[in-house]
């Protein structure tokens, strides 16, 4: 099932997407939730209720109004997440990153999944992304999978965690690399560098469609693991590729670690760290070893980006200026 938030005339609608058909959720059934929140807060009962009346839909067993896609506006299918996580958990990524600024592996890496907070408040849907002038310098994406809780718990063990994830995202982590580099000196981040915009969606996706696509976790991981091809797009061009199925720690483990003395909430969002060759830093910085004079690529205005993960779809958005 894919689940969407649309927008229209400052209305936000939870609904969901049959081929290129969507259905709001107050058009179903009046008993069903009329927003993300509400739908995730409804736990497992209220998956359940809106999975039946998709089914229903498909089979047309039942027939209700709907909106063509196209002419749908879709936000962030989590507009307003209770907390946004994000992990650091794809070897390949972390690994050339360092070796590109001339240091080891860090042992560390192995011992345990570590994240971040994020700006919770500064999640965007597919459309334009507003920056500054300061965000401009170095502007990066970071292609990404993102989950959301919608179970509460807290000291949850991985054989356990995938339980609490309603489904999946695609993410983009717009990064701002100059003002990150710089408050990263201080030992402290990365925050500013990160506060303005990442991007989610365009639905979530949950975990049933992704059964095809079922593989075994690595040797000595615990949790589900996903065969889905990622790529990114910049001005049509493709700048990066790699697998999900490369994630090293799985979002059943990351969930271990998050909720290690902490409640976790309906609506938090975690995401999965940058795929390896996901973002320019990591590319550029590869580039400049294999040709001295390469020149870096980064985001600039006018910019197209398109993200793409096999069963969780596209999300595109462009780089605008902020105007106050």
């Amino acid at each position: 099932m894919r689940i969407v938030t649309s927008i229209k005339e400052g209305q936000e609608e939870l609904g969901i997407v049959i081929n290129d058909r969507f259905y709001r959720c107050s058009a179903i059934d009046q008993t069903l939730p009329k927003n993300m929140s509400d739908f995730l807060k409804g736990g497992e009962k209220a998956m359940s209720k809106l999975q039946e009346f998709e089914r229903s839909l498909v089979q047309g067993m039942i027939e209700r109004p709907y909106h063509r896609l196209q002419d749908t506006q879709l936000i962030a299918p989590v507009p307003h997440p209770a907390s946004f996580r994000d992990a650091y958990a794809f070897r390949q990524h972390v690994a050339t990153s360092r070796r590109n600024r001339g240091l080891e592996m860090i042992p560390e890496f192995d011992k345990f999944p570590v994240f971040y907070f994020s700006n919770h408040q500064a999640i965007q849907g597919p459309g334009p992304i507003h920056c500054m002038p300061l965000h401009l310098d170095q502007l990066d994406f970071e292609l990404e999978i993102a989950i959301v809780i919608n179970k509460p718990g807290i000291n949850i063990p991985a054989a356990k965690a995938d339980e609490y994830i309603a489904g999946f995202m695609i993410m983009n982590d717009f990064s701002a690399r100059k003002l990150q580099m710089e408050e990263m000196k201080l030992s402290l981040g990365p925050a500013k560098g990160k506060d303005f915009a990442t991007a989610i969606g365009p639905w979530l996706v949950t975990k049933d469609e992704l059964e095809p696509y079922k593989i075994q976790p690595a040797e000595g991981h615990i949790g589900n693991c996903y065969d889905l091809d990622m790529t990114c797009k910049v001005n049509g061009r493709q700048v990066s590729a790699g697998n999900f199925a490369s994630m090293h720690w799985t979002f059943a483990e990351i969930i271990e670690r998050v909720s290690y003395g902490v409640q976790i909430f309906p609506g938090d969002v975690i995401g999965s760290g940058t795929v390896g060759t996901g973002c320019f830093l990591e590319l550029n910085g590869t580039a400049r070893i294999e040709n001295p004079n390469h020149k870096d690529q980064w985001l600039n205005l006018g910019d197209e980006i398109e993200l793409e993960i096999t069963a969780l779809g596209k999300l595109s958005n462009s780089i605008v200026l902020y105007h106050s």
